[in-house]
């Protein structure tokens, strides 16, 4: 497999129905933030377990010559939701309008990078034309994929009492078959609405209206008030120079800094020799990633109640103590991470040079499983994510962002090249960011191989809760084996194993050719031109 190639931009998605309805806009003289919307709202039809836009959002943005910036779209949990609506549980439920407990912001990062594009990068199209293939697979249908009815089945129980859900998932009561036409015509009548109205129209116009009204229905605690005080934050990303380039993320309330943490630990430690691929790069980068995590779980959440600033955790002297802490020979024990989640990544670039790292997501697989009735939009449950304690980092308060596992990642290296990477997958995003950039800058891989090559990923998936270091069985036997000698607690995963997330990679060279890689987990593909 080698990488596909474009000269005048390029889309990486994980279905290859948005990736090609990413390139058409390019093709039609569209710059990268609108492809990037016509990527995101086709993945929020076509690919409905993963994403929707009852969910939130992020952004990294790039032009030559320009500081980075990023888009945070991440909504707050509702103003009367409060420790006390869930009584005496332990914690906020996965399921259900109690868990679909704070602002869907996704739509709202769409209109930020849209006011962007036109004021910075010289965006003319329309907004109904960025989300025309979206409306119309919602409308007129698209053949369900494996992982849909894979994960329909397997979420079933949990899920189809969810007020909407059957109506909107399931075909006459039965999981819909891989290939079989699937279609959300109520959604298909709010993108419309959309398209006509603009993105402001879901949080203070007439689908706000109807979305309050909904989630009333439903049960949901969120209130017109609090769509109404939603609003997506145009800002700095986070950075850390590595020996190669430097690198940015997203800032809190994601684990953007557990990602750039790792690659930073890993480039200080690494030595010559070791390789992604071996048993000494794999323990540094499952030990970096160690580190990372307890870091991340010790201070970052909602920025506005974070104690310690973001800029402190990715200084060089603490950088340099985490690496130095890192045990080279053995496995250190391992505390038991708490997040979870799927997603959907994406990247474009177009023929200026401009580039976007977008992610997307409703937390679990459908999120709350509730659809609204009206609108047909399935909404998240990312405040489940939420402690119900008081005083704790991550406590349920009124107005608070959750913590996200959502980070998009961006790579401006020494040598003029420039990285644009991400994948979904919960706790494992960062893991396998390090794993692909890893791969690509010093591994020897390129782009497509360093994206498909055999992964690990430590601790919780998005799809399950075992704490264990996950290894598809495409590794050799011999690095098993020596991994588990140095205590490493290794469990076999499927050759290319949907829990080790969908990811993708899009190179641009100074030369202005692009390369390109999609994840064979995945139902997408690289679309380039």
């Amino acid at each position: 497999m080698k990488p596909i190639l474009g000269s005048r931009g390029a889309v990486v998605a994980s279905h290859s129905l948005a990736a090609q309805a990413g390139l058409d806009i390019l093709r039609e003289g569209g710059n990268a933030i609108e492809a990037t919307i016509a990527v995101a709202s086709t993945l929020a039809v076509v690919y409905p377990h993963m994403t929707g836009i009852g969910g939130d959002g992020f952004w990294l943005l790039h032009a030559p010559g320009e500081a980075i910036r990023s888009i945070d779209a991440c909504g707050a949990a509702g103003r009367q939701v409060t420790p006390a609506l869930y009584g005496d549980r332990a914690s906020i439920p996965w399921r259900g309008p109690l868990a679909a407990n704070t602002v869907a912001g996704t739509v709202s990062g769409w209109g930020v990078a849209q006011a962007y594009s036109q004021a910075m990068w010289g965006g003319r199209l329309p907004l109904s034309r960025l989300l025309e293939s979206a409306v119309y697979y919602a409308r007129e249908g698209f053949p369900v994929t494996h992982s849909q009815q894979d994960n329909t089945r397997a979420k079933l129980a949990e899920l189809q009492a969810q007020p909407g859900f059957a109506e909107a998932f399931l075909t006459a009561g039965e999981v819909p078959s891989y290939g079989q036409r699937h279609r959300f015509p109520k959604l298909a009548e709010t993108l419309a609405q959309i398209g006509r109205a603009g993105c402001d129209d879901f949080y203070r116009g007439e689908l706000a209206v109807q979305i309050a009204a909904d989630l009333a229905a439903v049960g949901s605690p969120l209130l017109a008030d609090d769509l109404a005080g939603h609003l997506a934050q145009l800002k700095d990303p986070l950075s850390v120079e590595l020996s190669v380039g430097t690198v940015y993320n997203q800032a809190p309330p994601t684990q953007g800094v557990a990602s750039l943490l790792i690659l930073a630990i890993y480039d200080r430690i690494r030595q010559a020799g070791w390789s992604p691929d071996n048993v000494e790069g794999i323990h540094a980068l499952v030990e970096a990633t160690k580190q990372a995590f307890v870091l991340r779980d010790r201070h970052v959440t909602d920025p506005d109640a974070m104690s310690v600033a973001v800029d402190h955790l990715l200084d060089g002297n603490l950088i340099d103590q985490l690496a130095a802490a890192v045990p080279l020979d053995a496995a250190s024990p391992w505390p038991a991470p708490v997040s979870d989640g799927d997603t959907t990544w994406l990247g474009v670039i177009d023929a200026a040079g401009r580039a976007v790292s977008m992610i997307q997501s409703i937390y679990f697989e459908f999120g709350s499983g509730v659809v609204l009735p009206q609108s047909g939009i399935w909404w998240q449950n990312r405040g489940c994510s939420f402690d119900l304690k008081p005083g704790r980092l991550r406590s349920l308060c009124p107005g608070r962002k959750p913590f996200h596992t959502l980070n998009p990642a961006m790579a401006r290296l020494n040598d003029g090249r420039l990285l644009v990477y991400g994948t979904m997958g919960g706790e494992g995003q960062p893991q396998t960011q390090a794993a692909v950039f890893s791969r690509y800058v010093w591994g020897g891989h390129d782009v497509r191989s360093a994206v498909a090559a055999p992964r690990w990923l430590l601790g919780r998936t998005w799809a399950e809760q075992s704490t264990t270091l996950k290894l598809e069985s495409r590794y050799p036997e011999a690095v098993l084996a020596r991994l588990r000698e140095m205590g490493h607690p290794v469990e076999l995963a499927g050759d290319f194993d949907e829990r080790m997330g969908h990811a993708g990679a899009l190179v641009l060279h100074p030369d202005g050719h692009i390369e390109g890689g999609e994840d064979p987990r995945s139902d997408g593909c690289v679309a380039a031109w």
